[in-house]
């Protein structure tokens, strides 16, 4: 058999995935990608740690149709799905205390909400590839509460359905809504918060630059 015919009888997951890297490679974006969604140490360790290993068991199915990472990305995001099922039904969110006048001002008589706050934020892609914008944009997602945050990372972020929410966190299509413009309004507030503290820094450095990395928000995160 000669080199073509080896190359051909190759398959696409031994050509493009090397599972030997995948802690060096993947780790920290893994772990801070669950972090961000359970806001638990060890139980975002747990997830990626299952993640890897459903990788494994599902090696030989990878077909090299997205990236090695995007593949992984995708196992993790149904494992947190799963986790939030399960957890759910011994701890329902309570939504009492999102009903308040700020909410009954900011909707019209149809339920509809203003645009302002429905329009912010309408694209999160485009800012999302700006590097410095996401370490930013992931320290604002911890601070707000974590079920605001929840909600808005399933509907902004993961692209799951208004329904869809509402079946996985066993809440109505209301209060889904009113959660999604307070964790809007907090976002909002508390980037706004940070850029202003990040500009401060970096009058005081001058031309001093150290972004942060997904490693090191993991530890500013997580660490204290």
């Amino acid at each position: 058999m000669n080199v073509n015919e080896n190359s051909a009888s190759t398959k696409p997951s031994e050509q493009l995935l090397n599972p030997d890297s995948w802690v060096d490679k993947h780790g920290d974006f893994l772990y801070t990608y669950a972090f961000i969604r359970v806001r638990e140490n060890g139980r975002a360790e747990d997830l990626v740690q299952d993640t890897f290993l459903a990788a494994l068991k599902a090696y030989h199915q990878f077909q090299g149709r997205s990236s090695e990472r995007t593949w992984l990305v995708g196992i993790l995001k149904h494992k947190i799905i799963d986790f939030f099922r399960k957890n759910i039904k011994g701890n329902p969110i309570s939504v009492a205390s999102f009903h308040d006048a700020t909410m009954e001002k900011a909707s019209d008589l149809d339920g509809n909400w203003l645009a302002g706050a429905s329009q912010w934020l309408s694209d999160p892609s485009k800012s999302l590839e700006q590097k410095e914008f996401i370490n930013i944009f992931q320290q604002a997602l911890v601070s707000l509460p974590h079920n605001l945050a929840k909600v808005f990372i399933l509907h902004e972020l993961d692209g799951l359905t208004g329904s869809e929410i509402c079946d996985l966190l066993n809440i109505s299509s209301s209060n889904l809504w009113v959660m999604l413009y307070r964790a809007r309004l907090k976002l909002k507030g508390q980037l706004g918060h940070l850029w202003r503290g990040k500009s401060k820094v970096n009058r005081k450095k001058d031309n001093v630059k150290r972004p942060l990395t997904n490693r090191s928000l993991t530890y500013v995160t997580t660490k204290g």
